[in-house]
């Protein structure tokens, strides 16, 4: 039966009797801060991504370029460069966001991964008494 929380009510039959012991709890806890993780670690990822769409389309208007020098922000500083120079700087960026997008990607998996093995753990024990799930 549903709560008006949107939570779900556990049938007497349901619950589980078992007494959270210290490592149950670490655990718990353990994955809570995983969680917490995987929140930061796909923020950043997403504004990672959006920053190198915006080099993508930065390198795109100085393929079409006249050749002329144009301005780069560096900081909170414009410079003046040539269409080169900015489309090596925009190429550099990018290849560092990418390598920063992929540790991300990488961290995200190893959490997703250890998450699933405290799953296991914490449902073998507290069956549908304890709710690991997002939503």
């Amino acid at each position: 039966m549903s709560g008006g929380g949107g939570g779900t009510i556990l049938e007497r039959d349901q619950e589980s009797d078992a007494e959270v012991r210290r490592v149950d709890q670490e655990n718990i806890n353990t994955f809570g801060r995983l969680n917490a993780r995987l929140y930061e670690v796909r923020a950043s990822r997403d504004d990672l991504k959006k920053k190198l769409e915006q080099i993508d389309d930065a390198s795109t208007e100085l393929m079409m370029g006249s050749g002329d020098s144009v301005l780069l922000l560096l900081g909170d500083a414009f410079f003046e460069c040539t269409e080169e120079e900015a489309t090596e700087h925009c190429e550099a960026e990018a290849d560092r966001l990418q390598g920063t997008v992929d540790e991300l990607e990488e961290e995200e998996s190893a959490i997703l991964e250890e998450q699933g093995t405290l799953k296991r753990v914490l449902y073998a024990r507290f069956g549908q008494s304890i709710n690991l799930e997002d939503k």
